[in-house]
């Protein structure tokens, strides 16, 4: 008996920990639950989600008012416009339309920044922010060849958007385009967030109406809607590096081809405006040949006596250089280079760095064309 008593308390210490290992206590797994529910509610905060949060209440619905002039013959229809039209005049009358952009709060003071063809002809402008706060804004001033429009509201507390660097950017870092697309069919304040990235940089697109060249664009393949047009595209620290403005698009709608203006030409143009740029303030870039060249501003034609408004001009030449000896001057204008236009100084100074071993130019001095022509060793 006493063997068989030893047996039994032997099997139940044997299978014990088996016992007590199979099936853990209630506040363990509890535990181990909420843990995971922390790790997966931080990783849902990503650095897409702050940076959107950052520039988002900054980020502004523009609908536009424009009045135009519809006319037509009352016998068009029937081809016999020339005979009665001494009896039946042309018809005309104003019509009004609206249409609808993005912007963003750039300064405390109530400037926005949007495209130009999102407000131009505008006979009324109405600003909605997202906290559904409206105002009607005016048109401070419009460059119709840079497709930039810049706004002013009078408010208070006014949300700013933080402006990045689009010097810097990365092809393949994260775009991030904040709007309001299709804003009549939701009626929402609240703009919306695209992802993607930036595909490429310093795009020169020929518009299909009227010739006008986009200089130095941004590619991105974020999302651009309808009504996207004006609003931010934004890094992933929540800096805004460029302005919406036009896609490539066979239906209208988004294809993943989208065009951004820098933010670094977007703030040339503000100074522009303000008069906050003085002659030193422009952005300068030297090439490898010795040249320093900068895009020409208001300070620099002035400084110059320019005629040219558009386009690169030499604002210092070193002693001793490539440029001095091929003659080049400050307030030379350069206007073309290996046969190609010369819109960007930025462009210019990669395009020369990349070139061939010689130089070829065409340069603007005082009204007189002039050609360079010099070989490097």
């Amino acid at each position: 008996m006493k063997n068989y008593v030893q047996k039994v308390l032997y099997l139940f210490l044997l299978f014990l920990p088996l016992t007590c290992s199979a099936t853990p206590p209630r506040d363990s797994l509890r535990s181990r639950a909420e843990r995971l529910n922390s790790e997966i509610d931080r990783s849902r905060v990503n650095a897409i989600v702050l940076a959107a949060q950052k520039v988002s209440p900054a980020v502004v619905s523009i609908i536009v008012t424009q009045t135009r002039i519809v006319s037509y013959e009352p016998f068009d229809i029937f081809g016999f416009d020339d005979f009665f039209r001494d009896f039946f005049p042309r018809h005309t009358f104003r019509q009004e339309i609206k249409a609808m952009g993005s912007g963003v709060i750039v300064a405390p003071r109530g400037y926005i920044i949007t495209n130009s063809h999102v407000v131009n002809n505008a006979t009324k402008i109405k600003v909605t922010l997202p906290d559904n706060r409206s105002f009607d804004a005016e048109i401070v001033a419009l460059d119709t060849d840079r497709d930039l429009a810049l706004l002013k509201i009078n408010g208070t507390n006014l949300p700013v958007a933080p402006l990045g660097n689009s010097d810097d950017l990365l092809i393949g870092e994260w775009a991030i385009a904040i709007g309001n697309p299709f804003g009549f069919l939701i009626e929402d304040a609240q703009p919306t967030v695209t992802v993607g990235v930036i595909s490429a940089l310093h795009r020169d697109i020929r518009s299909g109406q009227g010739g006008l060249i986009f200089t130095d664009m941004i590619q991105t393949d974020a999302a651009i809607n309808p009504g996207n047009s004006g609003g931010p595209l934004v890094n992933a620290v929540g800096e805004v590096i460029g302005i919406n403005t036009f896609i490539f698009s066979h239906a209208g709608g988004s294809e993943g081809v989208g065009f951004a203006r820098p933010i670094n030409e977007v703030k040339r143009f503000i100074n522009e405006v303000l008069g906050q740029t003085t002659e030193e303030s422009y952005e300068k870039q030297t090439t490898r040949i010795g040249a320093t060249v900068a895009d020409i501003t208001p300070a620099l034609r002035r400084r110059f006596g320019l005629a040219h408004t558009k386009g690169v001009v030499v604002v210092a030449v070193n002693e001793n250089s490539i440029a001095e000896k091929i003659g080049l001057l400050p307030g030379d204008v350069i206007l073309i280079y290996q046969g190609k236009v010369v819109n960007s100084a930025r462009a210019f100074k990669e395009r020369l760095a990349s070139g061939p071993g010689n130089i070829d130019l065409v340069i603007d001095r005082r009204g007189e064309q002039l050609r360079i022509l010099y070989q490097l060793r």
